[in-house]
């Protein structure tokens, strides 16, 4: 199977990923080895300036933290690239299903029918032909937006029928009368989509695609096994935190709450009347999701706003510093709670739930999550990519190296052959699963 546009176009079998967060930019850089696999050769990353939520604030700001990140990977890599598949969590991504049938009079499902079947779907969404979708990605979106100022960044079929009968991973070669499709879509507002893409085209870097950070986080972190039976994706970043369900090795459902690994460091910040830097370093000493009894005997410096001589730093007990970052730690998951639970999703996640992001680092959020949600849950880290040192290999860097997985799934399929419509009705997780199975 020939290698699509945006693997072709670069040299040597490269693929980029750009991971833009609130906190911080990263981008990998990986070469695919004789036998298939990623290995990463270039790693720059750079503390976030001019993005706020996943949303652009400032371009000139955010044109020079990409350029950054991008430069030291090239650098380390030693090779230039044009193209990257890039990360979206701004935009306020909003997650819906829908079901579609299609006649067959009675002939065999073929690639024709599939397509019918999508674009019925796609009308049947509201989405309309738009041309230039903004991404430089159009055999991923095909140019859909909506009337509402809405751009489709996934469109992924979640289950297939034939004449009413479920569990069908692949409906092609088989007769009926009947194909229903049930396809699972994936918006943002097309006004973030275009500024990010406007910004990363200052770069001189065209996007290839954008995948949603939770699904791309559960690409790298989660087992084969809980792709399969059902599992949830939390991934806990600086401004926001994103989920994903997972279930027969596809994404069913995402969202994003607004709450993210920041708005402790403020609460923290205020109250104990410190200055941001030593806040977010205080968190990470001291910071713990619980309280414990030995809290209270144990004494914490604070510098205070203002004061230049460290010999005017506060003592407080730590028991202070938890009491002020528990009950954020606790607000986020009683609202990740309350959106699985409003979108009927929650059940079919199972209960095994996977936490990455940088944020999920702080010690207990493992045991706090699991109290609050009533699952359970593992911190997870990016796996089946080869060359990531021990400092990029934690759960902060998941949705980065999802990207790269992602990217190279997508490379594997021509976006203007027939072949690439079979692959893509199995969606990338079942692209991704055979790929894995034919190279692990």
């Amino acid at each position: 199977m020939k290698l699509s546009k945006s693997l072709a176009r670069t040299r040597d079998g490269l693929v980029a990923a750009l991971d833009i967060g609130c906190s911080k930019v990263c981008c990998f850089i990986a070469r695919c080895d004789a036998d298939g696999r990623p290995r990463v050769i270039g790693i720059g990353q750079q503390a976030a300036r001019g993005i706020k939520n996943g949303t652009v604030t400032d371009m000139a700001g955010a044109e020079a933290t990409i350029l950054n990140a991008v430069h030291a990977a090239e650098q380390m890599a030693g090779e230039t690239i044009s193209h990257v598949v890039v990360s979206l969590a701004g935009g306020h991504p909003v997650s819906s299903s829908i079901g579609v049938q299609i006649a067959l009079n009675g002939h065999e499902v073929r690639d024709t029918d599939l397509r019918r079947a999508f674009e019925q779907g796609h009308h049947a969404f509201g989405l309309k032909k738009g041309g230039a979708n903004g991404n430089g990605a159009a055999h991923l979106t095909d140019g859909f937006q909506a009337d509402n100022g809405r751009q489709m960044i996934h469109s992924i079929p979640t289950g297939y029928t034939i004449d009413g009968n479920r569990g069908i991973r692949d409906p092609r070669g088989m007769f009926g009368d009947r194909l229903g499709v049930k396809i699972h879509f994936v918006t943002a507002a097309s006004g973030a989509v275009r500024n990010l893409t406007t910004c990363i085209r200052k770069c001189h870097l065209d996007v290839t695609d954008y995948v949603v950070a939770s699904y791309a986080a559960g690409l790298a972190a989660l087992a084969e096994d809980e792709l399969e039976l059902g599992a949830t994706v939390i991934d806990m970043g600086g401004g926001m935190t994103s989920i994903a369900v997972f279930y027969e090795g596809s994404v069913a459902f995402t969202d994003v709450v607004p709450v993210g690994g920041n708005h402790v460091t403020k609460d923290i910040a205020r109250g104990l009347s410190t200055t941001l830097a030593h806040a977010e370093r205080l968190k990470t000493l001291y910071g713990h999701a619980m309280s414990t009894g030995a809290d209270d005997r144990e004494l914490i410096d604070v510098p205070q706003v203002g004061e230049d001589d460290e010999r005017n730093a506060r003592q407080v007990p730590r028991s202070l510093l938890i009491g002020i970052v528990q009950p954020r730690l606790e607000e986020t998951f009683e609202l990740v709670r309350s959106r699985l639970e409003a979108s009927g999703f929650d059940k079919l996640g199972g209960r095994r739930v996977v936490l990455t992001g940088g944020a999920s680092l702080l010690p207990g959020m493992r045991e706090l999550g699991g109290l609050i949600l009533d699952k359970q849950l593992r911190i997870g880290r990016p796996t089946r990519i080869e060359g990531l040192a021990e400092a990029t290999a934690g759960p902060a860097y998941a949705t980065c190296a999802g990207l790269l997985l992602y990217g190279i799934a997508e490379a594997r399929v021509a976006p203007d052959t027939p072949s690439h419509v079979e692959d893509r009705t199995e969606g990338v997780f079942g692209r991704v699963g055979h790929w894995l199975r034919e190279h692990f």
